[in-house]
């Protein structure tokens, strides 16, 4: 397994018994109910029908960090030499051996063979026509129904057992206790604990002067500020664009407006008038115009107008615009999208969590009839992704399991990109976390961020031009930036030499009350740009905006002509790069920030200090010296 469990999730067996040649141990258990979530005393019927997955423990999966770094490190032989798709699925397909096991443990619980079927990628067992009650026999638990302070129901069961043969034999099973992210199909509504929206508006008239004019970055940014922040050239020369791809990630109702685009290149990129993203529409997303308004305008028209200009118009971007405009409005799993680039990861019949990801065709009446999107879909070089969920709202196995799948796609060659938060050490909603795993305004624990806080993907925070100064002095870290340390994930090797220097001379005022201080814990962010006073277009109003959401897009770009460059020389494009960016070949690439800090949960957060810290991460990229080392590799 990826990572170690740091915080006691997994507690006492299931109190329920059940008539069994078996003994029953637990697998997961969730010590609280999640934020906003009740439990009611409606009785639940047990003839209602639940899709039961399980999904299989893959084979090799614990060799899949040491195989990554191995491609990814700089000092390897084995650099940037990344995986054909059909390699890695056969490499991690589960064993014959967990199919047949798991399969046998089924007919023996009374699930006759016909109902029982494997997915496609032979690494999820789906029970079809599954009743509650069988549900409630075969995994040792006691489903309950649920109620959101929205009105959203679903049932749901703190915990669940499997024989203790099976436990080797497979990751997770759903529906059980994974039940925060969608309304029943067809109701809408705007509760997601993922952070839809993660830019604030910071200022709603900035003074704009000439398009090239860098007097007046402490108070609006432009794309000509990060470039001389970030030493970013001007007019790159794109050579690659046919085979170099970069996207961003968006996910329905949010959706860019075309007008906006024009006039925000009309400022800093006039050749791009009337450019547009190419659209990669996953499971029916749709760039919508029923529903427009800052809240839906703002994180699209940012992303997609910064990625485009900083590459310029040589080099194409695309659009993934995840999920129909029904489930948009209720689902938030970032599965769907994964779904739809590895066919080896999703289950083709509705979704790997049918409470958390779509069901596709969508049975609700305007919703998306077409087949679920599996393995179809153009994989692109690099993605931006600036969403996220509070590590607390799932489960560790529930995030181990897709962190994988971002370290598989990693050894396929592509850079993920996630913004850290916006809530300091808190969770979206400014929530923090007692010690049972309650999430609430008033909990003293720290919150990080899920995907960021995943060893597979680049976090990205956030750093800002000081009132009055220039882009030529040095930067503070925001204090609204997602820093921290994973309650989940392990510390991996890239990250322990720089772990280790900021405790040694700058250890934190806080205790195990506070945050995971074990000093053996994932580290959060790995590096940051600007994300305050941003300028963007939205709704014909030229404003400024905040938010570590403007770092994935503006890297993105960096990484896109980093990668162009290499492909022009017969390079491979960088893949995962932590490694190499953690490695001693880059130390001078980025530049430190050692003032500001990050509060939240009633603290002062974490202090910026020299080298690597739980704020600012590594420091702010200078473009041109990674172009220079990255060349420089194989």
């Amino acid at each position: 397994m990826l990572g170690v469990t740091l915080i006691l999730v997994f507690c006492a067996s299931q109190a329920l018994s059940s008539p069994s040649p078996w003994s029953f141990s637990v697998h997961e258990r969730r010590a609280s109910i999640p934020h906003g979530w009740s439990r009611i005393d409606t009785p639940v019927p047990t003839t209602a029908l639940l899709p039961l997955r399980i999904g299989l423990k893959q084979s090799n999966i614990d060799r899949l960090n040491d195989i990554l770094m191995d491609i990814s490190h700089p000092d390897s032989d084995n650099y940037g030499k990344h995986w054909k798709a059909e390699d890695v699925k056969t490499f991690f397909r589960p064993s014959e051996g967990s199919v047949s096991t798991v399969m046998q443990w089924l007919e023996d619980s009374g699930v006759n063979r016909a109902r029982i079927e494997l997915s496609s990628g032979e690494n999820w067992v789906h029970v079809k026509d599954l009743t509650v009650a069988e549900a409630e026999r075969i995994l040792n638990t006691e489903y309950h129904l649920y109620q959101h302070t929205d009105g959203q129901a679903r049932l749901a069961c703190s915990a669940y057992s499997v024989p203790s043969h099976i436990q080797s034999h497979i990751e997770l099973i759903t529906p059980t206790l994974h039940f925060d992210g969608r309304a029943p199909p067809g109701k809408r509504n705007t509760h997601s604990p993922l952070a839809k929206r993660k830019l604030q508006v910071s200022n709603p008239d900035p003074q704009l002067a000439a398009a090239d004019d860098l007097s007046n970055c402490d108070v609006r940014i432009t794309p000509p500020c990060y470039r001389a922040l970030y030493n970013i050239p001007a007019e790159p020369t794109i050579r690659a664009a046919s085979n170099n791809s970069f996207a961003i990630v968006e996910y329905t109702p949010q959706a860019y407006i075309g007008t906006d685009l024009d006039s925000f290149f009309q400022l800093f990129r006039p050749s791009l008038v009337g450019s547009r993203p190419e659209l990669i529409s996953i499971d029916g997303g749709v760039v919508q115009t029923e529903e427009m308004d800052f809240g839906v305008n703002i994180e699209s028209n940012f992303d997609l107008g910064y990625a485009m200009t900083l590459v310029g118009p040589g080099q194409p971007v695309r659009l993934y615009q995840v999920e129909d405009i029904v489930e948009g409005s209720t689902v938030a799993g970032f599965n769907d999208f994964l779904d739809a680039l590895d066919g080896d990861y999703c289950t083709e019949d509705g979704g790997d969590d049918p409470s958390i990801d779509g069901i596709y065709p969508d049975p609700a009446p305007d919703g998306y009839k077409g087949p679920k999107d599996c393995g179809n879909k153009p994989r692109s070089h690099v993605i931006s992704v600036s969403y996220a969920y509070n590590e607390a709202d799932f489960t560790p196995f529930y995030e181990i399991r897709q962190c994988n799948e971002y370290g598989k796609l990693g050894l396929m060659g592509i850079t993920f990109l996630y913004a850290s938060g916006d809530s300091g050490v808190a969770g979206n909603e400014e929530l923090c976390v007692f010690p049972n795993g309650t999430q609430s305004e008033d909990a003293p624990l720290f919150n990080p961020l899920f995907p960021a806080n995943c060893p597979f993907v680049t976090a990205l925070g956030a750093t800002q031009v000081d009132p009055g100064s220039t882009v030529f002095d040095p930067e503070t870290a925001a204090a609204l930036t997602g820093g921290g340390f994973s309650n989940i994930f392990a510390l991996p090797a890239y990250q322990k030499k720089a772990v280790e220097k900021y405790y040694k001379f700058h250890e934190p005022p806080y205790g195990a009350d506070r945050y995971n201080n074990s000093r053996k814990a994932r580290g959060i962010p790995d590096f940051s740009v600007n994300g305050v006073n941003c300028t963007v277009v939205a709704l014909g109003r030229t404003i400024a905006v905040a938010g570590t959401s403007a770092s994935p897009p503006v890297v993105g770009a960096m990484i896109t002509l980093i990668n162009d460059a290499r492909i022009a020389a017969g390079k491979s494009p960088v893949g995962f790069i932590n490694p190499a960016i953690y490695s001693d070949a880059f130390k001078g690439a980025f530049n430190d920030i050692v003032s500001g800090n990050n509060p939240g949960c009633g603290t002062d957060g974490f202090e910026s200090v020299e080298g690597w810290d739980p704020v600012s991460g590594l420091g702010t990229p200078d473009f041109q010296k990674l172009l220079d080392v990255w060349m420089s590799l194989p």
